[in-house]
């Protein structure tokens, strides 16, 4: 008797297929399939994420889906990331006080202090006294620069310049005497006139050193200690700026304003622990492990964390036709990070950088919405369908299809939303770990930390290594080795940091040098993989102890990273754990490990039978 069975990994990323022909009981052959998931893990959306990879293994072994007589899915558990901000630390203007921003295009270099003026009116100013001029659209870059050295002819001490437009070069270019110059200041018409003003233009690849440093803008303006207490936020929002303006008015005000993040609470099986997002990612994973067995999270109402997990609870709700009140989150990763926060009262769309807590959620699973959705599929695909073993039992029944591997098998599955660890013992007993955080998060973390608004892009940083571009002949790798080519490289990628995809090349759109974009990429890897591999570790070990295990096998869609390997190496070689990718069935490299393990259970539960 021929039967077709497939095993069916609905992941956060990819649905993966492990599809075989099995006669008379035995597996002959076995092909692989694999779709982009569509919708969240573990809902409705996912049927058709399922019947793409069905097809493409179908495909493989050329027949139709009509002829597979049983799908074996995982019971898919989702998984959430989001930020809550540690402390929103607003800095907020009142009168025009701030301007610090990097224009693309600034002019000049140096420093210059004066009161700010418009042009147009600096002939009927005071000749004795220093002069910022104020620049609107109106003025064409030649006039303003014959209308300046005019003004400089004529004695009137100009020190500095603010336009509305992008002429900063043009302009300082056509200038007998060079004075810093801020360009693209959006609402020109919000700086105000006659007030003392500081302008600093830096050096390129260098930053303002005055106006970054509290002391600095003191000295200046010859401020109190009190004054310069309260000016903290201005300098902190001007740090690795290329150029600033700070302008300082009788009535101008900057403030800080603290919102509190809240505090998470998570209900162990014997009570509840507390902790404050103001403490950390450290203050929230401690809790968390001092829970060992989670039954919910839940966070302070009227704060930034306690709505973030309401909206995942109500999301979970809504996709899976579940009570909300019901819906339970069963784990939590913390990591700390730092996102852009738009300074308030800005003329120039100044951003500061602040830290925050990104946190990833798993919703307890309920085998109510599986069966649910093993019922939808089976009426869509016209299969009979039912729901397998939990994700890290499966996955290592697959990964023990790698040649040189044996039992006992410690197995760690890192896929895009989860890490699941897996210990399988001589007599085939499992003791599966289920943890939420990973590649997605990674992913968020990267986009935030550079201030990205691209998923994709964000991803492929994380996937790919980097170059840097420095001529039209040759690229520096991110690891210092120098490539030269025969043929021109495109002059759009030139003195640019490049993302060195399999299929082309990709620029990356931001102002980061390639050590700050690896940096950023390499921590966000280590926050979320790594703690979470050897959290998975202590959880998996009856006695808690790393130590215990002497070998490890990586599978899941993370464990194609091309640098996540070493790292795990390098990580686990201090506990004497010796690391590797599995390669599942000998074909597959560390994917499709858990849809394989679906399809050999079946067989050795027929046989059982």
């Amino acid at each position: 008797m021929v039967q077709y069975i497939a095993g069916v990994d609905i992941g956060n990323a990819t649905t993966e297929t492990a599809l075989g022909k099995i006669v008379d009981g035995q597996l002959l052959i076995c092909v692989s399939g694999i779709a982009e998931t569509t919708g969240i893990k573990g809902t409705m959306e996912n049927i058709r994420g399922v019947k793409n990879s069905l097809l493409a293994a179908a495909e493989k072994l050329g027949i139709q889906l009509a002829d597979v007589s049983l799908v074996r899915i995982n019971e898919a558990t989702p998984v959430i990331g989001d930020f809550a901000m540690e402390t929103i630390t607003e800095t907020i203007i009142t009168e025009s006080t701030l301007i610090g921003h990097n224009p693309d295009t600034p002019g000049g270099l140096g420093l210059g202090i004066g009161k700010t003026v418009r042009l147009a009116e600096v002939a009927t100013a005071a000749p004795s006294e220093k002069y910022i001029v104020v620049v609107s659209e109106e003025y064409d870059f030649v006039d303003v620069a014959k209308l300046i050295n005019l003004r400089v002819a004529e004695g009137y001490k100009i020190e500095g310049a603010i336009l509305k437009k992008d002429d900063g070069v043009l302009i300082n270019n056509r200038l007998e005497k060079k004075i810093p110059i801020v360009d693209e200041v959006e609402m020109i018409q919000g700086v105000p006139l006659g007030m003392l003003c500081a302008v600093e233009v830096a050096a390129p690849g260098s930053c303002i050193d005055l106006l970054a440093n509290p002391y600095g803008i003191a000295t200046v303006f010859g401020l109190s200690p009190q004054e310069t207490r309260q000016i903290v936020p201005i300098a902190k929002a001007l740090i690795g700026n290329r150029s600033a303006v700070v302008i300082k008015t009788p009535a101008g005000e900057v403030r800080e304003r603290r919102i509190p993040a809240g505090e998470i609470i998570v209900q162990g099986e014997q009570r509840k622990y507390q902790a404050a997002v103001d403490g950390g990612a450290a203050a929230i994973m401690e809790i968390v492990e001092k829970a060992k067995k989670i039954r919910d999270v839940t966070g302070t109402t009227g704060t930034n964390v306690g709505g973030m997990l309401e909206r995942v609870r109500l999301e979970m709700a809504n996709l899976t036709d579940e009570n909300y009140n019901e819906v339970q989150i069963k784990d939590l990763l913390a990591v700390d990070t730092i996102v852009p926060q738009e300074v308030r009262g800005n003329l120039a769309n100044e951003f500061s950088m602040e830290k925050a807590v990104g946190i990833a959620a798993m919703v307890k699973t309920r085998k109510l919405h599986m069966e649910r959705l093993a019922e939808a599929l089976s009426r869509e695909l016209k299969i009979s369908i039912e729901i397998g073993g939990v994700e890290g039992s499966m996955a290592v029944r697959g990964a023990l299809t790698t040649p040189g591997t044996e039992k006992p098998l410690l197995v760690l599955d890192i896929g895009a939303g989860s890490t699941d660890a897996c210990l399988l013992s001589s007599d085939w007993q499992t003791r599966p770990v289920h943890l939420a955080g990973a590649g997605n998060m990674v992913t968020m973390l990267i986009s935030a930390e550079l201030g990205l608004d691209d998923f994709q892009l964000a991803e492929d940083i994380k996937k790919y290594p980097l170059a840097k571009v420095e001529s039209l002949y040759h690229i520096r790798h991110e690891d210092g080795n120098v490539q030269f080519f025969d043929d021109p490289i495109a002059s759009n990628f030139f003195a640019r940091v490049v993302i060195l995809k399999p299929e082309a090349w990709r620029p990356v759109p931001t102002r980061k040098n390639l050590e700050r974009i690896r940096q950023v990429r390499r921590e966000a890897k280590e926050k979320v993989f790594i703690y979470n591999i050897l959290r998975a570790l202590r959880k998996v070990s009856l006695t808690g102890n790393i130590c215990e295990f002497e070998h490890v096998v990586l599978v899941g869609g993370s464990s194609l990273d091309f640098e996540l390997g070493n790292m795990v190496t390098e990580t686990l070689s201090y506990y004497g754990i010796v690391s590797g990718k599995g390669n599942v069935r000998g074909t597959e490299g560390p994917r499709n490990a858990v849809a394989t393990g679906l399809l050999l259970s079946y067989l050795e539960e027929s046989c059982d039978a």
